[in-house]
C-alpha cells in the first residue's frame, strides 16, 4: 500500500527546489483561524483536564452530540494509527478509492482488508470503513443510510475528517454504540500543524483509547486554540461561505484549462484531466504543488487558494502553461466570458453560488 500523501513539499522541493511554495496539494484552509496571544500557562504548565473538558464541551455543542463521547486525540491521524490496534483483529472492508492511511495501518496492525467501492459490499464486516465526504471524490452517505450500515457490520469507522462545512451529513448526533467517528480540527481551522483532532464513540470505547494514549495526548495549546476556535461561529460561517462559493469558482478556472471536475468537497477539489503527472509538474514549475494519485493517470487534486494573491498566482501559471487565458485576475476578476460575480459579503471574496453534491 502507497502511503504517500497531500502536503509533501519538502518532496517538491527536492524535485523542483525551493521557493515560495503555494501547497494546494492538501484540503486545508488556506484562510487559517487567527489565533492571537494564548496565555503564559498553556506553554509552560502540563495540559489540565479543566482545558481538556472545556474543549470537550464545546466540541460536544458544536457535533450535537453528548460530551460523554468525544474524545480529544492528537490530531485524526493519532486515532487512525491506534484503533486497528484497539478493535478485535479481523476482516476489514474499506470504501475505496479513499484516504489511503486507513487500510495501510489495518494491514499494518494485522487485518485482512477488502477495499470495495459500494457500502453495500460491506455488510458482514469485522470493520468497515468510510470517510464522509470521501477523499478525494467526495462522495457523500447520509446519517440515515450509514446508521443502518452500521446494524450490518461488527463495528463502522466514519472519517469526518473533511465534515464541518456540511453538518447535515455528520453522523455524530446519533452514533450507534458500535460505530466510531473521526474528526478533524486541522483542515476546517487551517491550522494542521496544531494536530488535534476527536473520536466520537460509545463511553467504553473512548476510555480504552484514553488509556492507550498515556496522561497528555493532547497539548495545552491545541486545548486552548481548539476551544476559542470551534466557539467561533461567525468565523466557521465565513469560512464555509467562503469555500461553499470559491470551490464552484475553482471548478470554472480549471475546466477552462480542460480539466473536468469528478467531485470534491468544500475544502477540495477533483479533476480528470489529460495527464496528471505533466499537469502537476507543470504548476510546480512555478512552484505550486498539487496532488495526483498513484492509482490514477487522469486525477488530480487542488485544495482551495486562500487569498486573491493565491488566486492570480494559480491562474498565471494556468495562463503560462497555454492552458488557460492569462487573465491574471484571482478573485477579483473572472476569466473572459464567465458569469458576473454577486456582490461581496462582509470583506469576503464574491463568487457565484455552488450547487450542492448529490447524496447518495
Amino acid at each position: 500500500m502507497d502511503r504517500d500523501h497531500g502536503g509533501d513539499i519538502d518532496r517538491a522541493a527536492r524535485r523542483f527546489g525551493t521557493g515560495d511554495w503555494l501547497d494546494l496539494s492538501t484540503g486545508i484552509n488556506r484562510r487559517p483561524w487567527p489565533v492571537g496571544t494564548l496565555p503564559d500557562h498553556v506553554w509552560r504548565a502540563l495540559p489540565t483536564a479543566a482545558a481538556r473538558d472545556r474543549l470537550i464541551g464545546v466540541a460536544a455543542g458544536r457535533l450535537g452530540c453528548d460530551p460523554s463521547r468525544v474524545l480529544p486525540v492528537a490530531g485524526a491521524s493519532a486515532a487512525i494509527q491506534l484503533l486497528p490496534r484497539l478493535l478485535p483483529r479481523g476482516r476489514a472492508s474499506v470504501l475505496a478509492p479513499s484516504y489511503n492511511e486507513h487500510a495501510a495501518s489495518l494491514r499494518a496492525a494485522g487485518w485482512t482488508v477488502d477495499e470495495v467501492k459500494d457500502p453495500q459490499d460491506m455488510a458482514g464486516a469485522d470493520l468497515a470503513v468510510l470517510v464522509n465526504p470521501n477523499n478525494p471524490d467526495g462522495r457523500e452517505w447520509r446519517p440515515q443510510t450509514l446508521g443502518r450500515l452500521a446494524g450490518r457490520v461488527g463495528h463502522l469507522l466514519v472519517d469526518e475528517s473533511f465534515a464541518d462545512p456540511r453538518p447535515d451529513l455528520s453522523l455524530a448526533a446519533t452514533c450507534p454504540d458500535n460505530t466510531l467517528i473521526l474528526r478533524s480540527f486541522g483542515k476546517f481551522w487551517g491550522l494542521a500543524g496544531l494536530r488535534l483532532g476527536f473520536v466520537i464513540a460509545a463511553p467504553a470505547i473512548l476510555s480504552r483509547i484514553a488509556e492507550e494514549s498515556g496522561p497528555w495526548p493532547v497539548n495545552g495549546p491545541a486545548l486552548e486554540i481548539g476551544a476559542r476556535a470551534m466557539a467561533d461561529r461567525d468565523w466557521a460561517e465565513d469560512a464555509i461561505l467562503y469555500h461553499s462559493e470559491a470551490s464552484l469558482h475553482l471548478d470554472h478556472v480549471a475546466q477552462r484549462a480542460g480539466w473536468q471536475p469528478l467531485g470534491g468537497t468544500h475544502l477540495f477539489r477533483l479533476y480528470d484531466t489529460p495527464d496528471a503527472g505533466q499537469a502537476r509538474d507543470g504548476l510546480a514549475h512555478a512552484r505550486i504543488w498539487t496532488r495526483r494519485f498513484p492509482y490514477s493517470r487522469h486525477w488530480l487534486r487542488l485544495g482551495i487558494p486562500g487569498s486573491a494573491a493565491e488566486w492570480d498566482r494559480l491562474q498565471d501559471a494556468l495562463g503560462r502553461l497555454a492552458l488557460l487565458p492569462n487573465t491574471s485576475g484571482g478573485i477579483g476578476r473572472r476569466p473572459r466570458g464567465a458569469a458576473p460575480l454577486p456582490a461581496r459579503r462582509q470583506g469576503q471574496a464574491g463568487f457565484v453560488s455552488r450547487p450542492r453534491l448529490r447524496i447518495v
